[in-house]
């Protein structure tokens, strides 16, 4: 990763670490309810309002209250086992907050978590410690944490960061790619379609397309990369689920990444770099618009 690139990561985590003040929140203009979004007003965050409180929160003496999210939709698949108490409830809770049972702006504790978790207080505050590096989590003085929230502009500069990022990456994997197998698993994961009426095959989907992603960062043999873009998926896969809650399933990509990899494929570098470059501001025009006050782009 060149040192320039490297500053943009390095500058963007801190700047979704420590947040903007001042900034509109993400908002999609919904007349649902749903999880986690429902609008009560033409501005509504990328999940449903709820009547926690917030660390910006007018009500009470600022301390955070406990919530015990919502459940699990129906269909929704359980985060895989992971070897120790600690790594479960890190995955548990990163995949919740991603899924949208804890939602943005919702104050958590860590006695509940652990009820919710069957686990003890020690490896869920680890956990929350984790989740915090990773922008999902924010850390509030004398109040609690918090699930991280996304304004518009910090939506605008992940999307920018992502196209500079990927676009390096997908050159960077044309140039470097030796793994035949993990070449062709690809390809066939970017046949992969959903069906609008089958939020199901959607969520599949959605974890598809990460895997896609992901995949390519993997081909680049470069440690640094494949943590950014793992990154940030984290936080496209929560205003992909945030989306389909109103409604709105985007479209089936299968074209634009079976041309991606197979520019990548033959080695040619700089079509790569254009093709996934296109490919994320194509995304990021059809999630401002959402975000903006259109509930479904086109």
């Amino acid at each position: 990763m060149s040192s320039a690139l490297l500053m943009v990561y390095m500058w963007y985590t801190t700047m979704l670490g420590e947040g903007f003040s001042g900034l509109r929140i993400l908002r999609l203009p919904v007349t649902l309810q749903c999880p986690p979004c429902r609008a009560e007003d033409s501005e509504v965050p990328l999940a449903k309002r709820n009547h926690t409180a917030g660390p910006h929160s007018g009500s009470g003496k600022g301390r955070a209250v406990a919530v015990r999210g919502r459940p699990r939709r129906p269909g929704t698949p359980k985060p895989k086992a992971a070897g120790t108490l600690g790594e479960r409830v890190y995955r548990q809770l990163k995949h919740d907050i991603i899924h949208g049972v804890f939602q943005p702006g919702e104050a958590i504790n860590e006695k509940v978590l652990a009820r919710r978790y069957k686990g003890s207080r020690t490896p869920v505050r680890e956990s929350m410690m984790r989740l915090q590096q990773e922008n999902l989590l924010r850390l509030v003085r004398n109040k609690g944490y918090f699930v991280s929230q996304l304004t518009i502009h910090e939506l605008n500069e992940m999307y920018e960061y992502r196209a500079e990022l990927e676009g390096f990456c997908a050159e960077l994997a044309a140039r470097r790619w030796s793994d035949r197998a993990l070449m062709e698993k690809l390809i066939a994961l970017a046949h992969t379609r959903y069906r609008t009426d089958d939020r199901a095959s959607y969520e599949h989907f959605i974890e598809t397309d990460t895997e896609i992603h992901v995949g390519i960062a993997q081909l680049t043999r470069n440690r640094l990369v494949m943590r950014a873009v793992a990154d940030v998926r984290c936080q496209m896969e929560r205003i992909m689920f945030a989306a389909i809650d109103i409604g709105y399933y985007g479209e089936v990509p299968a074209r634009e990444h079976t041309e991606l990899l197979e520019a990548i494929q033959r080695r040619d570098a700089q079509a790569a770099r254009k093709l996934m470059y296109n490919h994320i501001v194509g995304s990021k025009d059809k999630v401002l618009l959402l975000a903006g006050g259109r509930s479904h782009p086109g």
